[in-house]
């Protein structure tokens, strides 16, 4: 139970800046506004994301904050969900003790709506269902029903829990509002056309919409033989869990080109079955660690002359999204081991919600070129974070972003930069650069075979664009995929002052989620 509020306490308002009040106070002034209704309608609203036994125990709104406290669906980090469902019982007086407005709940509710749509149809059919409508209703069912008084809120929810109403049957619903209520139908119309676009349809994000029907950046053969390829690695899930020998791959997501399959990963929800998006959490104690390799000087390679432009703009951004980042310049071989394992070990990752390692250096298929010239496989530097050798970071996103040629040096014109050596004639598929385990993202600055291109002065291509897209598309909440999508488009249309150089950058992941950064309070400028 939350702690009750003293005799005698001072409680100041939200708006007064003199006043500090914690969160669970501002909890306690919320639950102090809200009657009885008020917290039946929000245990209703919360069926399906709290356990029902917890919620049936309940009597009064601090005992329900308490439940969503210890399901993670509440923190003083991320109110949204308690902001969501105040506005749901247009409780919107009350979204100032959340430090949120009703304007900036609709805008966010798009992407960020936790109660479903099937449950927010029966809270709407229950506020247009007033007392003698219910009294029909219960004339209509009076053999099925117990005899106990009911509200609209609580006939609802008998229905559906006796299974006669669900989600995908809405017939008695339906015959119930046809003869008692017909304005109601236009609600159960409402629902089945959005329900329908929800299943049909994943979610294509507006920067992706562009892409549909265009060229391929991976071939489906070149997936098929990626995934072939991959080596079949017991998952630490299944390690743990003593699964009968089952190989991560078997059930492993599919690591794809966002350009190739634009939607991002979905899940079924478990109350209503259809499909929403689920996003990777982002409400720890901190946003996580962002390392940054910074090679610019080489013991016989060319000097990477502006790559202090890129280690710059990414620490500014990665900073503005709650990051605590660490650069590291002109890392050899031996360092590069030392930060790895560093990282590997580091107990930070626990209360963090995410990691990244950015690597800006020369490169080619595949690997990446130590500040003393030692080839270092991509994979092998993705492998010491996998779930087994760093279970700090098992199911949390970990992206790396890697600024460096995969290909064939290209004589560049006077003020642009190949990130490359002259290699071997590169392999074809991905299959030396990422893990197969679930949650990590690799972007690579190009596609394999290909060069990448820096200015000497303002950086390169791929690193300016991606930090650019973060500051402009994370304030409008959109996903990383999707952000990589736009930086994809952008890169792709840029050329050298001769008009005959291009790039095109290339994300692949096996991410299970939505990646949705939270929005920094303060501007960014850059």
């Amino acid at each position: 139970m939350l702690a009750m509020k003293s005799q005698g306490q001072h409680w100041c308002s939200s708006s007064d800046k003199n006043c500090k009040v914690s969160f669970r106070e501002k909890l306690l002034i919320i639950d102090s506004n809200l009657g009885v209704q008020d917290v039946e309608n929000l245990k209703f609203l919360c069926v399906g994301l709290v356990p029902n036994k917890k919620l049936e125990k309940s009597s009064s709104a601090s005992d329900v904050f308490e439940h969503l406290l210890a399901e993670d669906l509440l923190s003083e980090e991320d109110p949204f969900f308690l902001a969501e469902l105040l506005y749901i019982i247009r409780q919107k007086k009350l979204l100032q003790h959340l430090n949120y407005t009703k304007e900036e709940v609709e805008g966010l509710l798009p992407t960020r709506q936790r109660v479903s749509l099937f449950r927010n149809l029966l809270y709407e059919l229950s506020e247009g269902i007033d007392s003698e409508n219910l009294k029909d209703m219960i004339f209509l069912l009076k053999d099925s029903l117990p005899k106990t008084e009911m509200t609209s809120l609580s006939f609802l929810a008998f229905l559906e829990k006796q299974g006669k109403i669900d989600e995908d049957n809405l017939t008695c619903l339906e015959d119930l509002c046809k003869t008692v209520v017909p304005k109601l139908l236009r609600n159960i119309e409402k629902y089945k056309r959005e329900k329908a676009v929800q299943i049909v349809t994943p979610p294509i994000d507006k920067e992706a919409e562009s892409y549909q029907g265009e060229e391929e950046l991976v071939s489906q053969t070149d997936v098929k033989t990626f995934l072939e390829a991959l080596p079949q690695e017991e998952s630490w899930q299944n390690k743990h869990a003593g699964s009968n020998g089952n190989r991560a791959t078997n059930g492993a997501p599919s690591l794809v080109s966002r350009g190739m399959q634009g939607a991002s990963a979905n899940t079924l929800n478990s109350e209503t079955g259809t499909k929403r998006a689920a996003v990777y959490r982002m409400n720890r104690n901190h946003r996580g660690l962002c390392v940054i390799v910074n090679n610019h000087s080489f013991t016989s390679l060319k000097d990477r002359q502006g790559t202090h432009k890129d280690a710059e703009i990414l620490s500014h951004v990665f900073q503005w999204l709650g990051f605590t980042v660490h650069i590291h310049n002109n890392v050899t071989k031996g360092e590069m081991e030392e930060v790895l394992q560093e990282q590997k070990c580091n107990p930070a990752h626990a209360d963090g919600d995410c990691f990244v390692f950015c690597i800006l250096t020369h490169g080619k298929f595949g690997a990446v070129y130590s500040s003393d010239e030692a080839l270092i496989p991509i994979r092998e530097i993705m492998s010491h974070f996998t779930a087994l050798q760093c279970p700090r970071l098992a199911e949390k996103p970990k992206l790396f972003f890697i600024q460096a040629c995969q290909g064939e040096e290209i004589q560049p014109s006077v003020s642009i930069e190949a990130d490359a050596l002259n290699p071997e004639q590169p392999p074809t598929s991905l299959q030396d650069s990422i893990p197969a385990e679930a949650d990590f993202l690799l972007g690579l600055a190009t596609v394999p075979g290909y060069v990448s291109f820096r200015h000497v002065e303002e950086g390169s291509w791929y690193i300016q664009s991606l930090c650019n897209h973060l500051k402009k598309l994370v304030p409008r909440h959109e996903d990383i995929l999707s952000i990589l999508t736009a930086v994809n488009d952008d890169v792709s249309r840029r050329v050298d002052k001769q008009g005959t150089k291009k790039q095109m950058p290339q994300p692949a992941f096996t991410l299970r989620k939505k990646l949705v950064f939270p929005v920094p309070l303060d501007a960014l400028s850059l």
